[in-house]
């Protein structure tokens, strides 16, 4: 099997992108979206990070296919967030449990303390996401709270939960 490998995202990759998105969107409830959104506006959104400064990633083995990605975008629009930063990770279905999540949300926190940031908030849609509730553990998140009912997907009502982690020195210093 080859090697999974972690490298910026670009242009080239946004085919596969939105895909993965596409069928997250579609049958999961990690995303609130509920119409996929097309190629053109996954390069929109993707460049718009890129140009704030913030990671984007994704996954491979060798040569072959996308297996998923990663991202930090702002928290909140307001200034004085702007140390904060939201994940976002998601895996193709059919590349799910083989620690590409992990390898993935350990190389975003890596790259987002690079970038000077220093909390990392995951909002988990739907408290049943009990992975992705135990990978952001893992990867030193601590619960801080469940919105309880906030969306409405699939028919049915959705949690939100709320985690978070320190980046770098955190809050111990100003930046």
């Amino acid at each position: 099997m080859p090697k999974l490998s972690i490298r910026p995202a670009g242009a080239a990759d946004v085919e596969a992108i939105a895909g993965i998105c596409a069928h997250a969107v579609r049958f999961g409830t990690a995303s609130f979206e509920l119409e996929p959104p097309d190629a053109a506006e996954m390069a929109r959104r993707q460049q718009t990070l890129l140009d704030g400064g913030y990671p984007y990633l994704v996954a491979r083995e060798g040569n072959g296919p996308v297996l998923g990605y990663a991202y930090a975008g702002p928290y909140r629009a307001r200034p004085a967030y702007r140390w904060s930063v939201e994940n976002s990770i998601y895996v193709a279905a059919d590349a799910q449990g083989r620690g590409i999540g992990r390898a993935l949300l350990d190389a975003l926190v890596a790259e987002a303390e690079l970038r000077g940031f220093r909390q990392m908030v995951a909002v988990i849609g739907d408290s049943a996401q009990t992975a992705s509730i135990a990978l952001h553990r893992a990867c030193g998140f601590r619960l801080i709270g469940t919105l309880e009912a906030v969306g409405f997907k699939h028919g049915r009502w959705l949690d939100t939960v709320l985690m978070q982690r320190p980046l770098g020195p955190g809050a111990s210093i100003a930046p």
